[in-house]
């Protein structure tokens, strides 16, 4: 994974990946806890991945293409912090529309399973940008041991 900024405060924000639209990083460290912002499926170049727009301006949004994509960036932010997903012991998805809930919801079981973490989905009015559908925060135990040596 690209370079990572770490601070003091055990905040990261993770070379490569969006920015944060906010003054917050990708992620935090709290002891063995790694605690991931809000995530969407933004690329770097502000585009996202599940939109299209075509030439008349009619929008087509795909909650599967959005729900892969959020997982795959927290893995990358994961990594950059020396985890991966299968350290992630908790998930909280926003969705904009609970009738996007099944595609959520299989691609979701493409990653992980009833062993995997706990899990909290809810129903928000809106996310940061219109062509948002989801937006997954985590948690993830990584044991210092592990990670630094």
């Amino acid at each position: 994974m690209s370079e990572q900024h770490t601070v003091s405060t055990g905040a990261i924000t993770v070379n490569g990946k969006a920015r944060p639209r906010g003054r917050f990083p990708h992620l935090r460290r709290a002891g063995d806890f790694v605690y991931v912002s809000g995530t969407s499926s933004r690329r770097p170049d502000n585009s996202f991945v599940g939109v299209e727009v075509d030439e008349l301006g009619t929008t087509r949004l795909d909650i599967a293409a959005q729900t892969r994509a959020v997982i795959e960036n927290i893995g990358d932010l994961l990594e950059a912090a020396g985890g991966s997903l299968a350290d992630v012991v908790s998930v909280t998805t926003y969705l904009v529309n609970m009738n996007d809930f099944g595609g959520y919801n299989e691609v979701y079981a493409e990653f992980f399973d009833e062993n995997g973490p706990t899990r909290t989905t809810v129903a928000v009015h809106q996310l940061p940008h219109p062509h948002l559908l989801i937006e997954i925060s985590c948690v993830a135990y990584l044991p210092r041991t592990r990670t630094e040596g």
